[in-house]
């Protein structure tokens, strides 16, 4: 091996590392640049002798902390950084009338989830039974929470 390879694969491990942080999240590319630097640098002990590997793997050392440090201060985690607001709201429906029993249509198909109407008031309805067709009498067996339990309401 030549000392343009080992520069070159140490390189590549820096640029592996910095491709991990800023762009393919998951530690997998970091691990291939950290294992190309360590060859780089076992490269250059193996080829030029301790001195110059140890030389490579101090100036290996000063470039990746220095591109870490670089790359924390850089404007390069705002220009990717997500800026948008999110500052709207859920609808808020009173649902204090609806109780346990109320009778309703469903107005979308139920599969298992859809939405029914209980007098003037439309809300988000979970089937108990499993598909519900979209204008069928419904009739609620539970509320937990937000949520609302429905089924198919036979007279």
């Amino acid at each position: 091996m030549n000392y343009l390879v080992l520069i070159l694969l140490i390189m590549l491990g820096i640029v592996l590392m910095i491709l991990d942080f800023l762009v393919i999240p998951g530690g997998i590319v970091a691990i291939v640049g950290i294992i190309c630097m360590i060859g780089g640098v076992v490269g250059a002990f193996v080829e030029f002798g301790t001195t110059i590997g140890f030389l490579t793997l101090l100036c290996t050392t000063f470039l990746t902390i220095g591109s870490v440090v670089l790359m924390m201060r850089s404007k390069t985690w705002r220009k990717i950084q997500l800026k948008t607001k999110i500052d709207s709201k859920m609808n808020e429906i009173d649902i204090s009338h609806i109780t346990s029993g109320s009778q309703g249509i469903s107005i979308s198909r139920l599969a298992p989830m859809g939405t029914g109407i209980f007098g003037e008031t439309e809300i988000e309805v979970i089937s108990l039974q499993g598909f519900i067709n979209e204008n069928t009498p419904i009739i609620i067996k539970k509320i937990e929470g937000s949520k609302v339990y429905v089924t198919e309401f036979c007279q």
